[in-house]
């Protein structure tokens, strides 16, 4: 009877630790197995409108009020960091949990018009956490299509 009772509690354990080892999927996830390294989109960014990518890097910033966006930096430049929209219709919500995390997400880049409020008011809390990336997240966002993270 004891060696069943501590078969089952190693089996619990073992599940758990495999459980907390997968990563989280947000959306679709990511299907693209090259990330284009940030410093490209930032070095040519007309490039890449309207193609689908995939970034990785450290999250640093998420949207507080709805979890509707987060940005994600370079590894080697903290100052480039781009941003990834999801749509309001909570189907994607990123915790605000994922700042300071790795992860690798992928959308399409868009040049972000004049009269887009949404985008704009989107950027305008972005640049409050990371003011170096603003005037390139003025310009350009990307329309996730999902991520994940530890």
């Amino acid at each position: 009877m004891r060696r069943i009772i501590l078969s089952v509690v190693f089996s619990a354990l073992a599940l758990g630790v495999a459980v907390q080892a997968a990563d989280t999927k947000y959306g679709a996830g990511v299907t693209l197995t090259t990330a284009t390294p940030i410093s490209e989109l930032y070095a040519s960014p007309e490039k890449f409108v309207g193609k689908t990518v995939r970034v990785d890097g450290v999250v640093t910033a998420v949207c507080t009020e709805m979890g509707c966006w987060l940005a994600i930096g370079a590894d080697n430049n903290p100052d480039q960091a781009v941003r990834f929209q999801a749509e309001h219709d909570g189907k994607i919500v990123f915790p605000i949990s994922m700042k300071g995390q790795k992860a690798s997400a992928e959308g399409v880049f868009v040049k972000i018009g004049a009269g887009d409020h949404e985008a704009k008011e989107a950027a305008g809390e972005h640049a409050h956490s990371q003011p170096k990336a603003a005037e390139f997240g003025n310009k350009y966002q990307f329309q996730v299509t999902g991520a994940v993270a530890p």
